[in-house]
């Protein structure tokens, strides 16, 4: 049977809830649960590719759920923005889920089928943010997403997980309700409608200073983002198992929230609205400091997934800035950040599982000599961070070039100069760590009662998709571009 790509769209928002479902009743079975959640990632992903192709087609893709008021509706649509980290997030839920069954059964975790079961949640509310069609629906995944990622943020149980969890939820949750529903509601009576529509809602007539004022609630409010100062969530979700840092901290949220900044600076906003607000200049330089200020605190950081937190919070400032630049190359080199970030990063916390499975080490200090017994693991990071930095052969490389051209296009040439220092802080709080790993005169590792060995298979094999993953984005980035210039053809 034939099913519309309208069923499709549909369905890839309901098929994960079904899977939640699905591997709570197979909790007692680990092997049948995690068959329940690989079949379904790979539906998922089938689900995802059809619908890219019907864009490619030109096809018109909606689906309307429920009308609450006239103009206040449930309703999703496919555009390339959205397809493109509809793609993302589908094909990398698939990765992590091999990575986690090697992850969670070598570590022994409690509670496997909660984290399965709020992991499927979590990429269903992805997919109704991918998909919104106005601002009411994209808040009401928004905020699922932050209440399905709790118990995962909190997964272990111990004080420092529920400390953790209790900031990670108290800033989501504030920064939303007193800003981000503020924005929305303010868009609703200046513009009349919450609608995304290329060009922007707002029409002519409109009082620059009150549309700034909306922009700064915007940004501010959409706390996955993790500006400063609303990005302590992100360290102190650090303490989830690595699986959901890899894929909820290093992609679904963190990009739910530069995503949903990106989408509102081109749908509810407008390029050229954007550039003549009188808050831009202002939030473009906060997205440089944090930028300049996250790349400083990372290198401060022994624990190796704290530093690739803070270097997060960087990376994600890019997105912010090239999003606020309000020009055709910094719109295209945000989205392409988003994939290329993705898969840099998840590739960055793979191996910091990887270590802490095999090596049970979590300290950069403790990670000299490394390299001679996990040297797949570490070649992975050496790639991996040199995506991160935007040097070949690396999918970085591409989307930090689209993003310089963006500040020097508005001749923002600070900005260029933050971005330049940014990437050769990049340098030093990443490649000392592949460099000791392998070069190090540290002989204690070698001597161990226990070799290390490299992480279980399924985890393995995990880091080194992604890890080619990075590279194929280097050397084949045209879907990618194709993709990111279709969002300003909108």
């Amino acid at each position: 049977m034939n099913m519309s790509l309208e069923s499709m769209l549909a369905l890839s928002i309901i098929l994960p809830l079904l899977a939640a479902i699905g591997i709570v009743a197979t909790g007692s079975k680990p092997n049948l649960r995690e068959a329940v959640t690989l079949g379904t990632s790979v539906a998922l992903l089938y689900l995802v590719i059809n619908l890219y192709q019907g864009i490619k087609q030109g096809t018109n893709i909606s689906v309307l759920w429920w009308e609450l008021l006239p103009g206040l509706q449930i309703s999703f649509s496919v555009e390339p923005l959205g397809m493109l980290f509809a793609l993302i997030a589908s094909f990398l839920w698939l990765i992590t889920t091999v990575y986690a069954i090697g992850y969670m059964r070598s570590h022994h975790e409690q509670n496997q089928t909660r984290f399965y079961a709020c992991f499927a949640i979590a990429i269903s509310s992805v997919m109704g943010i991918t998909f919104a069609d106005n601002l009411f629906t994209l808040f009401i995944f928004y905020e699922i997403l932050t209440l399905s990622t709790y118990p995962l943020v909190t997964h272990s149980g111990t004080e420092a997980a529920k400390k953790g969890g209790r900031v990670y939820l108290g800033l989501l949750l504030s920064t939303s309700i007193a800003f981000f529903l503020l924005a929305i509601i303010s868009t609703w009576f200046v513009a009349g409608t919450l609608d995304f529509k290329p060009g922007g809602v707002f029409d002519s007539t409109v009082n620059t200073t009150v549309a700034g004022i909306i922009l700064v609630l915007f940004v501010f409010g959409i706390g996955k983002a993790a500006i400063m100062p609303f990005h302590r969530w992100l360290p102190a979700a650090m303490v989830a198992p690595t699986p959901v840092s890899a894929l909820l901290h290093a992609v679904a949220v963190v990009k739910a929230g530069v995503f949903t900044v990106l989408k509102i600076c081109i749908f509810i906003f407008g390029i050229d609205l954007l550039a003549v607000l009188p808050s831009t200049q202002f939030l473009l330089y906060l997205a440089g400091a944090s930028i300049l200020l996250a790349s400083l605190v990372a290198m401060r950081q022994d624990n190796l997934k704290a530093r690739l937190a803070y270097s997060t919070v960087s990376q994600l400032g890019y997105i912010t800035l090239g999003a606020l630049l309000a020009t055709s190359s910094g719109i295209i080199g945000s989205s392409m950040h988003i994939a290329t970030h993705a898969f840099g990063k998840i590739t960055l916390f793979f191996c910091a599982g990887a270590i802490l499975v095999a090596a049970h080490k979590s300290k950069i200090s403790e990670m000299r000599g490394l390299g001679l017994q996990m040297p797949i693991t570490m070649a992975a990071f050496f790639i991996a961070s040199l995506s991160i930095i935007g040097v070949p052969p690396a999918g970085g490389t591409w989307s930090k070039w689209f993003l310089l051209m963006g500040t020097m296009e508005t001749e923002q040439f600070i900005l260029m100069a933050i971005l330049m220092i940014s990437s050769l802080l990049n340098i030093a709080y990443l490649l000392p760590i592949p460099f000791h790993a392998f070069f190090s005169g540290d002989k204690t590792l070698s001597s161990g009662a226990a070799k290390i060995k490299e992480a279980p298979l399924p985890s393995l094999i995990a880091l080194c998709i992604t890890t080619v993953g990075c590279v194929i984005l280097f050397v084949y980035p045209q879907p990618l571009h194709e993709l990111a210039k279709a969002i300003l053809a909108t």
